[in-house]
């Protein structure tokens, strides 16, 4: 019985995977349960790299649309003269940014051209320290 018990426990230590579930598991099908391949060049590589994050834009601001169509009607499209729908080449802007404390009320809004627009968005936070 001594003897027995030592060979189960050898047994148990050159193979700590194996499990009575996985055992019966290859039992029933005829081939081992457990894979003992070695993973591959590019999933070590990968394992031993550190994750890197991508520097994430700013959350974007959730604006009013009813302060925006609130500024239209009240001020008219520069180039269309239109106070509803689209107007070519301009874009509501705010005066004082939203990410800066800047209100998302019609009195903190103008038009701008889009090119202009495109200018003031790479630079305007750099002014409130954001």
């Amino acid at each position: 019985m001594r003897r027995l018990n030592s060979l189960f426990l050898t047994l148990l230590l050159t193979f700590p995977l194996l499990s009575v579930a996985s055992l019966s598991a290859a039992s029933h099908t005829g081939r081992p349960a457990i894979s003992r391949k070695a993973p591959s060049k590019a999933a070590a590589k990968k394992a031993s790299k550190p994750a890197t994050k991508k520097p994430s834009k700013p959350p974007r601001i959730k604006r009013s649309a009813a302060a925006k169509r609130a500024f239209q009607r009240s001020n008219p499209c520069p180039a269309t003269g239109k106070t509803t729908g689209p107007c070519k080449g301009y874009v509501i802007d705010h005066v004082k940014p939203l990410a800066c404390g800047g209100a998302d009320a019609p009195s903190n809004m103008q038009w701008q051209t889009t090119s202009a627009a495109k200018l003031k968005d790479k630079t305007e936070r750099i002014g409130c320290g954001k």
